[in-house]
């Protein structure tokens, strides 16, 4: 520092070390599953989805077109969760409150519908290798729906509070401004390359699931500035109610597990009459299953960019190696470029707007 102004800042990394990548090496890849909520947790359900994508991969194994379109909609509002917390905290750094309650009280909302389907509000491990963890529960279709019918109303109220509120633009407009060329040249990715001018998403570029059925927007701005970053992902909250909203109408029926008998565990009311699947069931949980020798990689478009799983398989039931890509550990690299010469307050305001979650950054 020289008085209130930064000349130099390093990310320091490495106090909520939990060796998750080790952790998951010595378990089986269901049980590893359980780590990948505990990484990414203001959006676990990406973390499932790309260590799912990644097994499913390794396994060559067809999930029912009823669990894709599942898997959708619960990334969607997944995404938007993750979004309300960065908008609600973001405003909450710079003084703001009220956004701060509206934010939790509408991802609160998110919660009640990850507690219906699965049981669990944060740590669901509801996407799984083949599918999911159980069948939609009655009544997912409407409390979704209501979700996406309530979300835009609060989204503008929280937009219109803040985005012309002189104090709030004071301290965003051309703060921490992180040029297009800067952005790639670091592999930021994600809606903070989004608002750099990078015209990159991959569920649009590179689909997964059936995200190329569904119509939606890849929104780009090219300011690169802490504002930007805010604006942009209030606005990707808007799209994700669209897709959950198409995805929704198209929902299929049908199973929600892969019918592949070497990963799903049998039927509960054929364990009930079957020792065969008694014995198939019992060490599916205890040992698991096993995996062809190989490698894989598979990536998801996370709230904060491009979150990928890579696996090497010896042939066993545990991954050999089994390695994250964060989108925040790759952009918490590029900070330095754009707080050097700023205010130690300006500071505050670029952290928030890079959206770092600690526990996906320092595996």
């Amino acid at each position: 520092l020289d008085g209130e102004i930064i000349t130099k800042a390093q990310p320091d990394i490495g106090f909520l070390h939990t060796v998750i990548e080790k952790t998951m090496e010595s378990k089986s890849y269901l049980k590893a599953l359980t780590c990948t909520d505990r990484t990414g947790y203001a959006a676990p359900l990406h973390c499932n989805m790309a260590f799912s994508g990644t097994v499913e991969k390794l396994l060559d194994v067809d999930v029912p077109l009823k669990a894709q379109y599942a898997r959708v909609i619960l990334l969607e509002l997944d995404r938007i969760s993750s979004h309300l917390l960065f908008a609600g905290s973001s405003a909450m750094d710079l003084g703001a409150s009220s956004p701060f309650l509206w934010a939790i009280d509408a991802r609160e909302r998110v919660y009640d519908i990850m507690e219906l389907v699965s049981g669990q509000r944060m740590m669901t491990s509801y996407i799984r290798p083949g599918g999911l963890a159980y069948d939609l529960p009655q009544g997912f279709d409407r409390a979704v729906q209501a979700y996406l019918d309530y979300i835009p109303g609060r989204v503008d109220q929280i937009e219109e509070i803040l985005i012309s509120n002189p104090i709030f633009l004071d301290r965003t407009q051309k703060v921490g401004v992180l040029s297009k060329e800067d952005a790639m040249r670091w592999s930021v990715s994600g809606p903070i390359a989004r608002s750099s001018g990078v015209d990159w998403d991959l569920r649009r570029d590179m689909p997964y699931l059936v995200y190329d059925q569904f119509q939606f927007n890849v929104l780009v701005r090219t300011e690169g500035d802490t504002y930007a970053r805010f604006l942009l992902r209030l606005q990707e909250i808007r799209e994700s109610v669209k897709i959950a909203q198409q995805a929704l109408d198209a929902m299929p029926p049908g199973r929600w597990m892969t019918a592949n008998r070497k990963v799903a565990p049998p039927p509960k009311e054929e364990i009930a009459i079957s020792m065969e699947s008694l014995i198939h069931h019992f060490k599916l949980w205890t040992e698991g299953f096993r995996t062809p020798p190989g490698q894989a990689y598979f990536a998801v478009e996370s709230p904060r960019g491009e979150m990928g799983f890579f696996m090497h398989s010896d042939g066993s039931a545990k991954p050999y190696r089994c390695h994250q890509r964060s989108g925040a550990f790759a952009a918490l690299q590029s900070m330095p470029l754009v707080v050097t010469g700023m205010l130690i307050s300006d500071l505050i305001a670029i952290i928030a707007s890079w959206d770092p979650i600690l526990g996906e950054i320092d595996r």
